[in-house]
């Protein structure tokens, strides 16, 4: 029994050695750009409508919202994870076109045709009232916004025609990402920030982890979370998801819970993160975990 307790604290011990590597990555290196950043304008562009009535016309996605807030999708690479966050994140998004929130989804491919198969193939995984085109631009897509072929989604979000906020994700993630997305889409079309559960068609992306024993991968979402170089409010934002995926996945709140202890009872907690970070730490310790020791090493400076 003591062999295997040791096997497993030292399986623990070096997933998250791992993590405090890749902490010590200078930020330029981890960065990734993708199309308009926050402040500069959006340029018109064409795509050719895919569904319905839009089916074979020029689209412009950017003159019809005229200055009013929008959200655009640029789809680099159509996969599960990317049609599944596109998918929630714009049925929120039409949900609000009564409040002048406008949507487009613009798919970048090599061959216009074939993506235009391929959507009328998928049409049922992807929201049934978002505006979706091919742009006649290939995968580069319009050249004046400088859209990075490596990544997988680029998401803009702009009012009064210019970009308030930009994500480029490489490995979407419904649990780490969107919290993010929503919160931005609410500072531009006010309203209040939906909660994940709340989402329309969430139910089904989180049945299959929530009824399961299987400990998901939770290293996306607590690499951030413990970043040195992280902000407290880019702490609170991976926290969140964090705690998202836990309220919904019992597996998963066990195992945060499990870490945390291990982190705090081997007097490792100042070595991880922020003190913001660590302050997460404690409370899933108590939260997720069956501890009630209170960490001899707690930080005592504020950010």
């Amino acid at each position: 029994m003591m062999k295997r307790f040791c096997l497993m604290f030292l399986l623990l011990f070096l997933m998250f050695a791992e993590l405090s590597t890749a902490d010590e990555k200078p930020p330029a290196e981890e960065k990734v750009f993708s199309g308009p950043q926050p402040g500069e304008l959006l340029s018109p562009f064409v795509v050719r409508g895919v569904f319905d009535d839009d089916a074979g016309k020029d689209l412009d996605f950017v003159r019809q919202a005229n200055g009013r807030p929008l959200v655009l999708v640029f789809v680099h690479d159509l996969n599960r994870p990317s049609v599944s966050l596109t998918r929630l994140l714009t049925q929120y998004t039409v949900s609000r076109d009564a409040d002048k929130l406008s949507t487009g989804i613009i798919l970048l491919t090599d061959d216009a045709t074939e993506g235009e198969n391929t959507l009328r193939r998928i049409r049922h995984a992807l929201a049934e009232r978002a505006p979706v085109g091919v742009s006649p631009d290939g995968l580069e897509g319009p050249g004046s916004y400088g859209l990075n072929r490596k990544v997988t989604l680029t998401i803009l979000i702009a009012k009064d025609g210019r970009v308030t906020h930009n994500f480029a994700l490489i490995q979407p993630s419904i649990q780490a990402d969107l919290p993010g997305i929503l919160e931005a889409v609410v500072s531009v079309a006010g309203g209040k920030i939906p909660r994940l559960e709340d989402l329309e068609g969430m139910r089904d992306q989180i049945r299959p982890s929530a009824s399961s024993d299987q400990i998901p991968n939770l290293r996306p979402l607590l690499a951030p979370v413990i970043r040195r170089d992280a902000t407290p409010e880019d702490v609170d934002r991976a926290a969140k998801a964090v705690e998202e995926l836990a309220g919904t996945n019992s597996a998963a709140a066990k195992e945060v819970g499990r870490i945390a202890n291990t982190i705090i009872d081997a007097g490792k907690l100042s070595e991880y993160g922020t003190p913001r970070a660590r302050e997460y730490l404690q409370k899933w310790a108590m939260k997720y975990g069956k501890s009630t020791k209170k960490p001899a090493d707690a930080p005592k400076e504020k950010e």
